[in-house]
């Protein structure tokens, strides 16, 4: 490889750098990724630059159209509610793709074999690590989509024998990445990519509702360890900085979205196995509630002096982000301090809220983080739910055993009134009562978060 084209390969590594640290806000973050997708262009380039006789290059470049077509599809039509499906999906391509790629040295490190080349142990051990865990990424990442997108049960999937199974498959992962790096065959690579794909389905299969996206961001990073690990057989600087970016991150993501749900890593892996995981799904209670007129509502917020706004899913499914930021800003024209308070996990990803307020022009001012806003609400007249339900549950705090108890929550029930707007009496993804729908000071308001928000709306203007 040329000095000029390490040189480069080196350049779009500091670009990756500055491409993540711009992800870490909201006004870098556009920045960022256009930062990132460039440097990534480049490196996609460059081997069509420097490689003589490059083979199979219709192939090639069939493919790069194919993948880029489908990507611009992809990111242009997908809805904000199913971003992390699309997560889920691409991640899960990427750790497929890394586990092939390896598989594919892996066929030309035997034909050197044959020519009385001896391979060495340690890009052994980095091809089987690629494999192994590459494949597990692909398995458990389309998994993890078909539970999101409902193409099957958000729910945990338990037999008997799963434990047994899935220690007997991860031993047999470990005896056959030992295999290969002692006997270097291309079927010992086949059969533990196939225990891989069976450890995929093992590890997400028992986790539900909320777990699912701490899941996906779990995956993310195997399939960032993939990427750096490929990067070191294939001698490519860029794929091992690149890799290792996306394994740090993802695994501080993944940390940081368990501490959001006061949880541990492995709780959400294994507790459904004894009862803990959030299970998702859930009747319908028909305990009776105080429900209200949106011209009630309306009435109520426009005399609040403080007024904190509780986004969550529903609102995301509704699209009635726009609605709510007019409501918002002809609020705080008529002298009421409004502010939104967002959870950590709120929606289905760290930031989804914030994305989604972001479309419909929310300053970024008025975007709070728990940790800052949770002191205020005792000090607030209404605090107004659009669509949340889990992150504001008493449960978390009072009721040991709860799915959700120890995960830090929005402190809603301490505002004078709570006006909760829900399109039914079904729980949310944790699938238990949420208390605070049956205090004195709450108040329902039913129907779609888009349609109910702007009769809200109509009727504040109204008055």
């Amino acid at each position: 490889m040329p000095t000029w084209v390490q040189l480069v390969y080196l350049l779009c590594g500091v670009c990756f750098i500055l491409a993540l640290k711009g992800l870490s806000g909201p006004k870098t973050a556009r920045n960022g990724n256009l930062l990132g997708a460039a440097a990534a262009v480049v490196g996609c380039i460059l081997p069509f630059l420097y490689i003589d006789h490059l083979k199979n290059v219709p192939l090639i470049l069939l493919a790069i159209v194919i993948g880029t077509v489908g990507g611009v599809y992809g990111a242009r039509t997908v809805q904000m509610t199913q971003m992390p499906q699309m997560v889920a999906l691409f991640n899960g391509v990427g750790g497929g793709a890394a586990a092939l790629v390896a598989l594919l040295e892996l066929h030309e490190i035997l034909g050197l074999a044959d020519a009385g080349v001896d391979p060495a142990k340690f890009a052994l051990a980095a091809t089987a690590f690629t494999v192994a865990v590459g494949s597990v990424s692909f398995a458990g990442s389309i998994i993890t989509f078909a539970k999101l997108q409902e193409l099957m049960t958000g729910r945990p999937v338990i037999f008997p024998g799963l434990p047994i199974l899935f220690g007997g498959s991860l031993l047999a992962a470990v005896v056959l990445a030992v295999l290969l790096v002692s006997d270097v065959a291309l079927w010992i690579a086949i059969v533990l990519a196939l225990v891989g794909l069976l450890i995929g389905v093992l590890l997400v299969l028992p986790v539900g509702g909320a777990d699912v996206p701490i899941v996906i961001s779990l995956l993310n990073a195997f399939t960032g360890l993939t990427v750096a690990a490929g990067g070191y057989v294939l001698s490519n600087t860029l794929l091992l900085i690149a890799g290792t970016l996306v394994g740090a991150s993802g695994t501080f993501l993944t940390l940081l979205m368990a501490r959001g749900m006061g949880r541990s890593v492995t709780n959400v892996l294994f507790g459904a196995l004894k009862g803990g995981s959030t299970l998702g799904g859930g009747e319908a209670s028909d305990r009776p509630v105080k429900s209200s007129s949106p011209e009630d509502v309306a009435i109520m917020l426009n005399y609040a002096e403080r007024v904190i706004i509780v986004p969550g899913y529903g609102l995301a499914v509704a699209q009635a982000q726009h609605s709510l930021r007019e409501l918002v800003d002809l609020l705080g024209e008529r002298g009421v301090d409004v502010d939104y308070a967002i959870h950590p996990v709120a929606g289905r990803m760290p930031g989804h809220m914030n994305v989604l307020l972001a479309e419909a022009q929310v300053p970024y001012e008025q975007l709070k983080e728990m940790d800052d806003i949770n002191g205020e609400f005792k000090d607030a007249d209404v605090a107004l739910v659009v669509g949340a339900n889990d992150v504001v549950n008493p449960a978390a705090k009072t009721t040991p055993g709860a799915p959700i108890y120890g995960m830090p929550i929005l402190n809603a029930d301490e505002a004078k009134q709570v006006v909760f707007m829900k399109r039914s009496m079904r729980p949310g993804f944790a699938g238990i009562e949420n208390e605070l729908l049956f205090e004195p000071n709450t108040t329902l308001l039913f129907g779609d978060a888009k349609d109910t928000m702007g009769k809200l709306l109509n009727a504040v203007k109204a008055l």
